[in-house]
């Protein structure tokens, strides 16, 4: 178990940034890995998260029981994991910084759409967009933890009736895709007896935080919500846009 302050300096914010998340504020996770690659390796942060995660996923599934679209759900979760196992294919060959900055690019891409139209809605998705961007969000989450992005920009163009039934949806679908990574994280070598003692002393933070999110959600009015989520996939995006370009320039040079 990792004993060292600094690294709960970082971790614990990043715990909350994760539980108001899964509360329902789908984006805000993504800020927590850069907070943790301060203090240990992107590779020991992800095995450190998944259970945390996971028990979090756990609350929020209480929280929001059956308020979810089964048949959303059936559409969404199939390409994931066909994202997932591509993800577990092409880890030693796909660079984080690669990933964040695609990511980052397409998440400011869809919020600016939505700024500039003034909140009106786009054009719907395609056939292709549920299994492009689910399969896009399974394979980024695998490869960066970076899944939440490309699910929003697919969800925010479904515009559900309320936050609740966007929060539930975001819960359902990530519940099983942190399940289905289990494996592939264990193939890789990646959980052990010390990351999961360190995991366990984070779980009462990401418990409280998690219950925080639930309710901040439930207080919002509905187009507060979604003009909220927006700026989040903004302030996301830019942040992994800056933080993969830094990683690319490197290579560029």
């Amino acid at each position: 178990m990792i004993v060292d302050p600094g690294f709960y300096a970082a971790a614990l914010p990043a715990t909350i940034l994760v539980g108001l998340a899964k509360g329902g504020f789908t984006g805000l996770s993504v800020l927590a890995q850069p907070l943790l690659a301060l203090v240990i390796s992107p590779i020991q942060a992800a095995a450190i998260m998944l259970p945390v995660l996971i028990a979090q996923d756990a609350v929020s599934v209480a929280a929001y029981w059956r308020r979810w679209d089964p048949r959303e759900l059936l559409r969404l979760l199939p390409p994931a994991v066909v994202g997932i196992v591509i993800g577990y294919l092409l880890v030693a060959s796909v660079s984080d910084a690669a990933v964040q900055f695609g990511i980052g690019a397409l998440s400011l891409g869809e919020a600016g759409r939505h700024f500039l139209r003034l909140g009106r809605n786009g054009a719907p998705m395609g056939r292709i967009g549920a299994p492009f961007w689910t399969a896009l969000s399974g394979f980024t989450s695998m490869l960066a933890n970076a899944g939440g992005p490309p699910l929003l920009i697919y969800l925010l163009r479904r515009k559900h009736e309320t936050p609740e039934r966007f929060a539930a949806n975001t819960v359902a679908f990530f519940t099983v895709v942190n399940w289905v990574k289990v494996p592939f994280f264990l193939a890789l070598g990646q959980i052990d007896g010390a990351n999961l003692g360190t995991s366990a002393v984070l779980l009462p933070v990401a418990v409280v935080s998690t219950l925080a999110g639930v309710r901040l959600v439930r207080l919002f009015p509905v187009e507060r919500f979604y003009t909220a989520i927006y700026v989040l996939l903004a302030l996301v995006g830019l942040k992994l846009a800056y933080q993969g370009g830094l990683g690319l320039l490197p290579a560029a040079g």
